[in-house]
């Protein structure tokens, strides 16, 4: 192990799937500090200082978490950075709303800025998965590497989105463009691919409210998930017999089976120069592979979940991504 090794994780304090590569780090006797962005600004103190004579930012953060462990972090001592769903900032009580929203965007740029300063390696860093996560930049670029992709719509034109749907000629799907996961009323609702039976329904004058995205459908011998971690990939293919997950495999988990399965070299290889283009060290790809034995790219989860497919088909994913931290570079 290198003479300057120490991994910063940046996460919520019951991530799991955190919990897995912390534990391979600590194992191997490496350095780990594990914080929440929440922690700050009541529970951590930071003290950075840049200078001329030294190039770059240096000093420490110290204080302890809400979840009770002590902190004591050299910045200059930091190596790599997992950043995987930290939770937003927690201020004092007892500030007014405009004091809360400057106090909130100092501490993003300060206490966020100073550690995107740091020389180290990120996986992944915020500013290229904030940008990586839109997915018609992903698209884009999957289709710019060589990868097959679905013909796509996205618009607040029901008129559009009509005579994109009789021109394609085929069936179609929609998504969410953001994410399945949508509060509302005080709960979390999941938004699944829901096949578009009824063409009727892109007349529904709702559809202008905002921005929607509709897709071939793509009929699949199996989806799979693949994760990319610098140059390696690990691929599971998933299987089910539920009508549900046929649509979408989020759908019922209980129906799923799982195993290991290899890519196409130049499939894998895109994916590969895909994550490359997005500047992205990880990312957690759902696929489909059709009857006909071609595959198609849907979307990079940039903090995408991988932990049961570890566990359910003994994939190294933990390991290498500790590798990945303890030595700060990709391989």
């Amino acid at each position: 192990m290198s003479a300057r090794v120490m991994v910063l994780i940046l996460a919520a304090d019951h991530d799991r799937t955190v919990d897995r590569v912390a534990a391979e780090l600590t194992g191997r006797g490496v350095p780990v500090t594990r914080v929440d962005t929440a922690d700050f600004p009541i529970g951590l103190r930071l003290g950075a200082s840049f200078s001329n004579g030294a190039g770059h930012w240096g000093g420490r953060l110290t204080g302890h978490t809400e979840g009770g462990r002590s902190v004591l972090v050299d910045l200059a001592e930091v190596t790599s950075v997992y950043y995987r769903h930290p939770t937003q900032f927690r201020l004092p009580e007892g500030m007014s709303g405009p004091e809360r929203i400057f106090a909130y965007n100092e501490a993003r740029r300060g206490f966020g800025g100073v550690l995107q300063a740091l020389d180290c390696l990120w996986v992944n860093d915020p500013v290229r998965s904030a940008a990586a996560a839109y997915k018609p930049v992903q698209l884009a670029a999957a289709a710019a590497v060589g990868l097959r992709v679905p013909d796509t719509v996205i618009a607040n034109d029901p008129e559009y989105i009509r005579s994109w749907a009789a021109g394609l000629g085929r069936p179609i799907i929609y998504k969410p463009v953001g994410g399945i996961w949508h509060p509302e009323a005080g709960e979390i609702r999941m938004i699944y691919t829901e096949r578009v039976e009824d063409l009727g329904w892109l007349r529904d004058a709702g559809l202008d409210l905002t921005a929607h995205m509709f897709q071939e459908w793509v009929e699949k011998a199996h989806e799979a998930r693949a994760v990319v971690i610098g140059g390696q990939v690990f691929t599971m293919a998933i299987h089910t017999d539920s009508p549900a997950g046929r649509v979408d495999w989020r759908s019922d988990y209980d129906a799923n089976r799982y195993e290991p399965v290899e890519l196409p070299a130049g499939v894998r290889n895109g994916l590969i120069r895909l994550h490359e283009r997005l500047g992205l060290v990880f990312g957690a790809c759902d696929l489909i592979r059709t009857p006909e034995g071609e595959w198609v790219f849907l979307e990079t989860n940039v903090t995408g979940e991988w932990g049961w497919l570890e566990a359910n088909c003994g994939v190294p994913i933990a390991k290498t991504i500790a590798d990945v931290l303890e030595a700060g570079r990709v391989k």
